[in-house]
Protein backbone atom coordinates (compact mmCIF):
# COMPACT_ATOMS: atom_id res chain seq x y z
CA UNK A 1 0.00 0.00 0.00
CA UNK A 2 1.15 3.48 -0.78
CA UNK A 3 1.37 6.27 1.77
CA UNK A 4 -1.75 7.85 0.31
CA UNK A 5 -3.74 4.82 1.47
CA UNK A 6 -3.15 5.74 5.15
CA UNK A 7 -5.52 8.09 7.01
CA UNK A 8 -4.30 10.86 9.27
CA UNK A 9 -5.36 10.82 12.89
CA UNK A 10 -7.47 13.90 12.24
CA UNK A 11 -9.22 12.32 9.28
CA UNK A 12 -9.93 9.14 11.21
CA UNK A 13 -11.27 11.11 14.17
CA UNK A 14 -13.52 13.18 11.92
CA UNK A 15 -14.83 10.00 10.29
CA UNK A 16 -15.64 8.49 13.65
CA UNK A 17 -17.28 11.74 14.79
CA UNK A 18 -19.50 11.74 11.66
CA UNK A 19 -20.56 8.21 12.52
CA UNK A 20 -21.54 9.37 16.03
CA UNK A 21 -23.38 12.36 14.58
CA UNK A 22 -25.27 10.17 12.13
CA UNK A 23 -26.41 7.63 14.75
CA UNK A 24 -29.90 8.75 15.95
CA UNK A 25 -29.58 6.59 19.07
CA UNK A 26 -26.65 8.71 20.29
CA UNK A 27 -28.34 12.05 19.76
CA UNK A 28 -30.76 11.64 22.67
CA UNK A 29 -29.45 9.26 25.32
CA UNK A 30 -30.96 8.47 28.74
CA UNK A 31 -28.36 6.96 31.04
CA UNK A 32 -28.02 6.39 34.79
CA UNK A 33 -24.88 5.90 36.84
CA UNK A 34 -22.73 7.18 39.72
CA UNK A 35 -20.87 10.48 39.63
CA UNK A 36 -17.10 10.33 39.98
CA UNK A 37 -14.24 12.85 39.66
CA UNK A 38 -16.71 15.74 39.80
CA UNK A 39 -15.06 19.08 38.99
CA UNK A 40 -17.07 22.31 39.26
CA UNK A 41 -15.06 24.64 37.04
CA UNK A 42 -14.91 28.39 37.72
CA UNK A 43 -16.36 28.93 34.23
CA UNK A 44 -19.57 27.22 35.33
CA UNK A 45 -18.97 23.99 33.38
CA UNK A 46 -19.13 20.65 35.20
CA UNK A 47 -16.71 17.86 34.31
CA UNK A 48 -17.27 14.37 35.73
CA UNK A 49 -17.17 10.64 35.05
CA UNK A 50 -20.34 8.54 34.97
CA UNK A 51 -19.74 4.94 36.01
CA UNK A 52 -21.35 1.73 37.10
CA UNK A 53 -19.93 -1.58 38.24
CA UNK A 54 -18.55 -2.52 34.79
CA UNK A 55 -17.79 0.63 32.81
CA UNK A 56 -17.31 4.36 32.87
CA UNK A 57 -17.71 7.28 30.48
CA UNK A 58 -16.31 10.81 30.55
CA UNK A 59 -19.04 13.47 30.69
CA UNK A 60 -19.41 17.24 30.50
CA UNK A 61 -22.24 19.59 31.35
CA UNK A 62 -21.82 23.10 30.02
CA UNK A 63 -22.60 26.23 31.99
CA UNK A 64 -25.95 26.94 30.28
CA UNK A 65 -27.37 23.59 31.33
CA UNK A 66 -25.52 23.49 34.70
CA UNK A 67 -27.05 26.80 35.81
CA UNK A 68 -30.50 25.22 35.65
CA UNK A 69 -29.66 22.51 38.21
CA UNK A 70 -31.52 22.83 41.50
CA UNK A 71 -28.89 20.79 43.38
CA UNK A 72 -25.13 20.51 43.53
CA UNK A 73 -23.63 17.37 41.90
CA UNK A 74 -21.44 15.55 44.40
CA UNK A 75 -19.04 12.59 44.38
CA UNK A 76 -20.81 9.22 44.63
CA UNK A 77 -24.29 10.60 43.84
CA UNK A 78 -26.45 8.38 41.60
CA UNK A 79 -28.14 10.39 38.86
CA UNK A 80 -30.32 10.18 35.77
CA UNK A 81 -28.83 12.03 32.79
CA UNK A 82 -30.32 12.94 29.43
CA UNK A 83 -27.91 14.08 26.73
CA UNK A 84 -25.96 13.03 23.64
CA UNK A 85 -22.75 11.11 22.98
CA UNK A 86 -20.11 12.49 20.67
CA UNK A 87 -16.39 12.51 19.98
CA UNK A 88 -14.08 15.18 21.32
CA UNK A 89 -11.71 15.54 18.40
CA UNK A 90 -8.81 17.14 20.31
CA UNK A 91 -8.32 14.05 22.49
CA UNK A 92 -9.97 11.49 20.22
CA UNK A 93 -12.25 10.16 22.97
CA UNK A 94 -15.97 9.93 23.05
CA UNK A 95 -17.90 11.46 25.94
CA UNK A 96 -21.36 12.19 27.20
CA UNK A 97 -22.66 15.76 26.94
CA UNK A 98 -25.35 16.13 29.63
CA UNK A 99 -28.40 18.28 28.97
CA UNK A 100 -30.36 17.48 32.17
CA UNK A 101 -29.49 15.75 35.46
CA UNK A 102 -31.74 14.41 38.22
CA UNK A 103 -30.81 12.54 41.40
CA UNK A 104 -31.64 8.86 41.38
CA UNK A 105 -34.34 7.90 43.92
CA UNK A 106 -35.23 11.42 45.18
CA UNK A 107 -36.10 14.67 43.46
CA UNK A 108 -33.50 17.28 42.63
CA UNK A 109 -35.34 19.94 44.62
CA UNK A 110 -35.22 17.78 47.71
CA UNK A 111 -31.48 17.28 47.28
CA UNK A 112 -30.98 21.00 46.78
CA UNK A 113 -33.08 21.67 49.88
CA UNK A 114 -30.96 19.39 52.03
CA UNK A 115 -27.71 20.72 50.63
CA UNK A 116 -28.65 24.36 51.29
CA UNK A 117 -30.04 23.51 54.72
CA UNK A 118 -26.80 21.79 55.72
CA UNK A 119 -24.64 24.64 54.48
CA UNK A 120 -26.65 27.40 56.14
CA UNK A 121 -26.82 25.43 59.35
CA UNK A 122 -23.02 25.18 59.41
CA UNK A 123 -22.82 28.94 58.92
CA UNK A 124 -25.02 29.43 61.99
CA UNK A 125 -28.07 31.00 60.32
CA UNK A 126 -30.39 28.66 62.26
CA UNK A 127 -28.87 29.35 65.71
CA UNK A 128 -31.29 30.46 68.40
CA UNK A 129 -28.73 33.03 69.57
CA UNK A 130 -29.56 35.15 66.50
CA UNK A 131 -33.34 34.90 66.83
CA UNK A 132 -35.07 38.17 67.74
CA UNK A 133 -38.00 38.26 70.19
CA UNK A 134 -41.44 38.99 68.77
CA UNK A 135 -42.92 42.20 70.31
CA UNK A 136 -45.75 41.45 72.73
CA UNK A 137 -47.86 44.45 71.72
CA UNK A 138 -46.92 45.46 68.14
CA UNK A 139 -48.32 48.69 66.75
CA UNK A 140 -47.70 47.97 63.05
CA UNK A 141 -47.53 44.57 61.35
CA UNK A 142 -46.00 44.14 57.88
CA UNK A 143 -47.28 41.34 55.62
CA UNK A 144 -45.23 40.07 52.66
CA UNK A 145 -47.41 37.84 50.52
CA UNK A 146 -49.54 37.84 47.39
CA UNK A 147 -52.49 40.21 47.47
CA UNK A 148 -54.68 37.53 45.91
CA UNK A 149 -55.39 34.29 47.67
CA UNK A 150 -56.59 33.01 51.00
CA UNK A 151 -53.37 33.70 52.93
CA UNK A 152 -53.68 37.49 52.95
CA UNK A 153 -57.37 37.30 53.88
CA UNK A 154 -56.74 34.84 56.71
CA UNK A 155 -53.91 36.94 58.15
CA UNK A 156 -55.78 40.27 58.03
CA UNK A 157 -59.02 38.76 59.37
CA UNK A 158 -57.24 37.11 62.28
CA UNK A 159 -55.32 40.28 63.23
CA UNK A 160 -58.46 42.46 63.11
CA UNK A 161 -60.37 39.96 65.18
CA UNK A 162 -57.71 39.44 67.81
CA UNK A 163 -56.05 42.88 68.04
CA UNK A 164 -57.93 45.52 65.99
CA UNK A 165 -55.83 48.45 67.25
CA UNK A 166 -52.80 47.18 65.32
CA UNK A 167 -52.12 48.69 61.90
CA UNK A 168 -51.47 46.45 58.91
CA UNK A 169 -48.97 47.35 56.20
CA UNK A 170 -49.08 45.08 53.12
CA UNK A 171 -46.13 44.62 50.79
CA UNK A 172 -47.53 42.93 47.63
CA UNK A 173 -45.09 40.11 46.89
CA UNK A 174 -44.64 37.35 44.34
CA UNK A 175 -44.60 34.04 46.19
CA UNK A 176 -44.32 31.60 43.27
CA UNK A 177 -42.40 31.41 40.04
CA UNK A 178 -39.03 32.47 38.72
CA UNK A 179 -39.14 36.04 40.03
CA UNK A 180 -40.59 35.20 43.45
CA UNK A 181 -37.31 34.82 45.40
CA UNK A 182 -35.82 38.17 44.26
CA UNK A 183 -39.16 39.91 44.94
CA UNK A 184 -39.41 38.46 48.47
CA UNK A 185 -35.81 39.52 49.16
CA UNK A 186 -36.39 43.02 47.80
CA UNK A 187 -39.52 43.57 49.93
CA UNK A 188 -37.77 42.38 53.12
CA UNK A 189 -35.01 44.93 52.54
CA UNK A 190 -37.61 47.57 51.66
CA UNK A 191 -39.53 47.01 54.90
CA UNK A 192 -36.29 47.36 56.86
CA UNK A 193 -35.45 50.62 55.10
CA UNK A 194 -38.94 52.00 55.86
CA UNK A 195 -38.63 50.88 59.52
CA UNK A 196 -42.38 51.27 60.02
CA UNK A 197 -43.19 47.76 61.21
CA UNK A 198 -42.65 46.09 64.56
CA UNK A 199 -42.89 42.59 63.07
CA UNK A 200 -43.08 41.05 59.58
CA UNK A 201 -45.13 38.05 58.44
CA UNK A 202 -43.59 36.42 55.36
CA UNK A 203 -45.46 33.54 53.73
CA UNK A 204 -48.11 32.11 51.45
CA UNK A 205 -50.69 29.31 51.30
CA UNK A 206 -49.98 25.65 50.69
CA UNK A 207 -48.72 23.99 47.51
CA UNK A 208 -46.20 21.57 46.10
CA UNK A 209 -42.48 21.79 46.79
CA UNK A 210 -42.11 23.52 43.44
CA UNK A 211 -44.76 26.09 44.42
CA UNK A 212 -43.03 26.78 47.75
CA UNK A 213 -39.52 26.71 46.32
CA UNK A 214 -38.99 30.49 46.43
CA UNK A 215 -38.83 30.19 50.24
CA UNK A 216 -36.01 27.66 49.87
CA UNK A 217 -33.79 30.05 47.93
CA UNK A 218 -30.55 31.19 49.57
CA UNK A 219 -31.13 34.89 48.85
CA UNK A 220 -34.44 34.75 50.74
CA UNK A 221 -32.83 32.94 53.67
CA UNK A 222 -30.07 35.55 53.97
CA UNK A 223 -32.52 38.45 53.68
CA UNK A 224 -34.57 36.99 56.57
CA UNK A 225 -31.41 36.47 58.63
CA UNK A 226 -30.18 40.04 58.04
CA UNK A 227 -33.55 41.67 58.80
CA UNK A 228 -33.52 43.99 61.81
CA UNK A 229 -37.30 43.55 62.09
CA UNK A 230 -38.39 40.23 63.65
CA UNK A 231 -39.86 37.90 61.02
CA UNK A 232 -42.53 35.20 61.39
CA UNK A 233 -42.50 32.65 58.56
CA UNK A 234 -45.87 31.29 57.46
CA UNK A 235 -45.33 29.09 54.41
CA UNK A 236 -47.81 26.44 53.32
CA UNK A 237 -49.52 24.00 55.64
CA UNK A 238 -48.36 22.63 58.95
CA UNK A 239 -46.51 19.74 57.31
CA UNK A 240 -44.63 22.01 54.90
CA UNK A 241 -41.13 23.05 55.95
CA UNK A 242 -38.89 25.50 54.10
CA UNK A 243 -35.47 27.03 54.63
CA UNK A 244 -37.25 30.28 55.55
CA UNK A 245 -38.83 28.49 58.52
CA UNK A 246 -35.41 27.58 59.92
CA UNK A 247 -33.95 31.09 59.51
CA UNK A 248 -36.99 33.09 60.67
CA UNK A 249 -37.20 34.37 64.24
CA UNK A 250 -40.42 32.39 64.69
CA UNK A 251 -42.13 29.70 62.55
CA UNK A 252 -45.88 29.47 62.21
CA UNK A 253 -47.48 26.32 60.82
CA UNK A 254 -49.99 28.33 58.74
CA UNK A 255 -50.62 31.98 57.79
CA UNK A 256 -53.52 32.11 60.25
CA UNK A 257 -51.29 30.80 63.03
CA UNK A 258 -48.70 33.46 62.10
CA UNK A 259 -51.29 36.19 62.68
CA UNK A 260 -52.16 34.63 66.05
CA UNK A 261 -48.48 34.56 67.03
CA UNK A 262 -47.92 38.15 65.87
CA UNK A 263 -50.59 39.81 68.02
CA UNK A 264 -52.15 39.12 71.40
CA UNK A 265 -55.82 38.24 71.79
CA UNK A 266 -57.68 41.36 72.81
CA UNK A 267 -60.45 39.39 74.50
CA UNK A 268 -57.93 37.35 76.45
CA UNK A 269 -56.13 40.56 77.45
CA UNK A 270 -59.41 42.05 78.60
CA UNK A 271 -60.21 38.93 80.62
CA UNK A 272 -56.70 39.00 82.10
CA UNK A 273 -57.15 42.66 83.05
CA UNK A 274 -60.47 41.88 84.70
CA UNK A 275 -58.90 38.95 86.49
CA UNK A 276 -55.99 41.03 87.73
CA UNK A 277 -58.40 43.82 88.68
CA UNK A 278 -60.42 41.37 90.76
CA UNK A 279 -57.28 40.04 92.42
CA UNK A 280 -56.05 43.59 93.15
CA UNK A 281 -59.47 44.53 94.59
CA UNK A 282 -59.42 41.50 96.86
CA UNK A 283 -55.87 42.21 97.94
CA UNK A 284 -56.63 45.88 98.64
CA UNK A 285 -59.81 44.97 100.57
CA UNK A 286 -57.91 42.44 102.62
CA UNK A 287 -55.12 44.93 103.23
CA UNK A 288 -57.53 47.69 104.26
CA UNK A 289 -59.30 45.38 106.67
CA UNK A 290 -56.00 44.32 108.16
CA UNK A 291 -54.80 47.91 108.57
CA UNK A 292 -58.17 48.98 109.94
CA UNK A 293 -58.03 46.28 112.64
CA UNK A 294 -54.47 47.23 113.40
CA UNK A 295 -55.44 50.89 113.78
CA UNK A 296 -58.27 49.95 116.14
CA UNK A 297 -55.87 47.92 118.29
CA UNK A 298 -53.43 50.80 118.40
CA UNK A 299 -56.11 53.27 119.39
CA UNK A 300 -57.24 51.02 122.24
CA UNK A 301 -53.72 50.26 123.43
CA UNK A 302 -52.59 51.45 126.88
CA UNK A 303 -49.97 53.98 125.67
CA UNK A 304 -52.39 55.74 123.32
CA UNK A 305 -55.18 55.69 125.93
CA UNK A 306 -52.91 57.65 128.33
CA UNK A 307 -50.52 59.50 125.99
CA UNK A 308 -49.00 61.63 128.75
CA UNK A 309 -47.36 58.50 130.13
CA UNK A 310 -45.48 58.20 126.87
CA UNK A 311 -43.63 61.48 127.16
CA UNK A 312 -43.39 61.72 130.99
CA UNK A 313 -39.96 59.97 131.12
CA UNK A 314 -38.73 62.32 128.41
CA UNK A 315 -39.79 65.37 130.49
CA UNK A 316 -37.88 64.03 133.49
CA UNK A 317 -34.92 63.32 131.32
CA UNK A 318 -35.12 66.86 129.94
CA UNK A 319 -35.07 68.36 133.44
CA UNK A 320 -32.04 66.26 134.38
CA UNK A 321 -30.23 67.24 131.24
CA UNK A 322 -31.06 70.94 131.78
CA UNK A 323 -29.66 70.81 135.34
CA UNK A 324 -26.56 68.97 134.15
CA UNK A 325 -26.13 71.56 131.41
CA UNK A 326 -26.29 74.48 133.86
CA UNK A 327 -23.77 72.83 136.22
CA UNK A 328 -21.48 72.10 133.31
CA UNK A 329 -21.77 75.73 132.17
CA UNK A 330 -20.84 77.02 135.66
CA UNK A 331 -17.90 74.66 135.91
CA UNK A 332 -16.80 75.67 132.45
CA UNK A 333 -16.95 79.37 133.38
CA UNK A 334 -14.93 78.77 136.56
CA UNK A 335 -12.25 76.88 134.65
CA UNK A 336 -12.08 79.57 131.99
CA UNK A 337 -11.84 82.30 134.68
CA UNK A 338 -8.96 80.43 136.36
CA UNK A 339 -7.21 80.08 133.01
CA UNK A 340 -7.69 83.80 132.40
CA UNK A 341 -6.12 84.70 135.74
CA UNK A 342 -3.16 82.44 135.05
CA UNK A 343 -2.67 84.02 131.65
CA UNK A 344 -2.90 87.52 133.18
CA UNK A 345 -0.21 86.67 135.74
CA UNK A 346 2.03 85.31 133.00
CA UNK A 347 1.45 88.40 130.90
CA UNK A 348 2.46 90.65 133.81
CA UNK A 349 5.47 88.47 134.47
CA UNK A 350 6.62 88.66 130.87
CA UNK A 351 5.61 92.26 130.21
CA UNK A 352 8.42 94.59 128.81
CA UNK A 353 8.62 96.79 131.99
CA UNK A 354 8.90 93.83 134.30
CA UNK A 355 11.50 92.20 132.07
CA UNK A 356 13.54 95.50 131.92
CA UNK A 357 13.62 95.82 135.76
CA UNK A 358 14.69 92.21 136.12
CA UNK A 359 17.37 92.70 133.46
CA UNK A 360 18.76 95.78 135.28
CA UNK A 361 18.96 93.88 138.56
CA UNK A 362 20.63 90.93 136.85
CA UNK A 363 23.08 93.30 135.10
CA UNK A 364 24.09 94.96 138.42
CA UNK A 365 24.56 91.56 140.03
CA UNK A 366 26.64 90.30 137.11
CA UNK A 367 28.72 93.54 137.15
CA UNK A 368 29.48 93.11 140.85
CA UNK A 369 30.44 89.47 140.32
CA UNK A 370 32.67 90.42 137.38
CA UNK A 371 34.40 93.16 139.41
CA UNK A 372 35.17 90.76 142.28
CA UNK A 373 36.47 88.13 139.88
CA UNK A 374 38.66 90.67 138.08
CA UNK A 375 40.13 91.93 141.38
CA UNK A 376 40.86 88.37 142.50
CA UNK A 377 42.47 87.53 139.17
CA UNK A 378 44.51 90.75 139.27
CA UNK A 379 45.83 89.93 142.76
CA UNK A 380 46.73 86.41 141.66
CA UNK A 381 48.48 87.80 138.60
CA UNK A 382 50.53 90.22 140.70
CA UNK A 383 51.70 87.44 142.99
CA UNK A 384 52.58 85.23 140.04
CA UNK A 385 54.42 88.11 138.32
CA UNK A 386 56.48 88.76 141.46
CA UNK A 387 57.40 85.11 141.74
CA UNK A 388 58.32 84.87 138.07
CA UNK A 389 60.36 88.05 138.31
CA UNK A 390 62.33 86.66 141.24
CA UNK A 391 62.88 83.40 139.36
CA UNK A 392 64.09 85.26 136.28
CA UNK A 393 66.37 87.38 138.40
CA UNK A 394 67.84 84.27 139.91
CA UNK A 395 68.39 82.71 136.51
CA UNK A 396 69.68 85.90 134.82
CA UNK A 397 73.22 85.28 133.47
CA UNK A 398 74.13 88.87 134.15
CA UNK A 399 73.55 88.31 137.82
CA UNK A 400 75.94 85.38 137.73
CA UNK A 401 78.49 87.44 135.82
CA UNK A 402 78.44 90.07 138.51
CA UNK A 403 79.73 87.39 140.80
CA UNK A 404 82.80 86.82 138.59
CA UNK A 405 81.45 84.58 135.86
CA UNK A 406 81.87 85.26 132.10
CA UNK A 407 80.56 83.74 128.85
CA UNK A 408 82.73 82.90 125.83
CA UNK A 409 81.33 83.04 122.26
CA UNK A 410 82.78 81.61 119.09
CA UNK A 411 81.22 82.90 115.94
CA UNK A 412 78.23 84.18 118.02
CA UNK A 413 77.68 80.73 119.60
CA UNK A 414 78.21 80.03 123.28
CA UNK A 415 81.25 77.86 123.89
CA UNK A 416 80.11 75.08 126.17
CA UNK A 417 83.23 72.85 126.05
CA UNK A 418 86.92 73.27 125.46
CA UNK A 419 86.62 70.69 122.74
CA UNK A 420 84.87 73.36 120.65
CA UNK A 421 88.02 75.55 120.64
CA UNK A 422 91.29 75.17 118.85
CA UNK A 423 94.56 76.99 119.16
CA UNK A 424 94.45 80.28 117.22
CA UNK A 425 90.63 80.66 117.44
CA UNK A 426 89.34 84.16 118.14
CA UNK A 427 86.74 84.18 120.91
CA UNK A 428 84.42 86.83 122.34
CA UNK A 429 84.34 86.88 126.17
CA UNK A 430 81.45 88.75 127.79
CA UNK A 431 81.61 90.06 131.36
CA UNK A 432 78.83 91.70 133.38
CA UNK A 433 80.21 95.08 132.50
CA UNK A 434 81.63 94.53 128.96
CA UNK A 435 83.42 92.14 126.62
CA UNK A 436 86.90 91.40 125.20
CA UNK A 437 88.16 89.57 122.15
CA UNK A 438 91.00 87.07 122.74
CA UNK A 439 93.01 84.55 120.79
CA UNK A 440 93.49 81.03 122.05
CA UNK A 441 97.22 80.52 122.50
CA UNK A 442 97.04 77.44 124.67
CA UNK A 443 94.51 74.60 125.01
CA UNK A 444 94.56 72.01 127.76
CA UNK A 445 91.75 69.56 128.34
CA UNK A 446 91.07 68.17 131.80
CA UNK A 447 91.58 64.45 131.98
CA UNK A 448 88.93 62.18 133.46
CA UNK A 449 89.52 61.79 137.19
CA UNK A 450 91.62 64.95 137.55
CA UNK A 451 90.48 67.69 139.90
CA UNK A 452 88.96 70.71 138.22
Amino acid sequence: MTSTSYLSVKALTKYIKRKFDADPHLRDVYVTGELSNVKLHSSGHIYFTLKDDSARITATMFRTQASKLSFKPEEGMKVFIRGDVNVYEASGVYQLYAQTMEPDGIGGLFVAFNQLKERLQKEGLFNDDFKQPIPQFPETIGILTATTGAAIRDICTTIKRRYPQAEILIYPTLVQGAGAAPNITENIYLANRHALCDVLIVGRGGGSIEDLWAFNEEIVARAIFESRIPIISAVGHETDTTIADFVADLRAPTPTAAAELAVPNQQQLYQQILHHQSIMHQMMTSRLNFERNRLTKLRNSYPLATPERLYRPFIERLVQMDSALQNAAKLYMMNEKSKLQTIDSKMKLYSPLHQLTAAKQQLAHRTEQLTNVMQQELAKSKVMFTNQLRMLEALNPLSLMSKGFSVAYKEEKVVKSIRELNKGDVIHVTFHDGFVEAEVTKKQEQKEGEPK
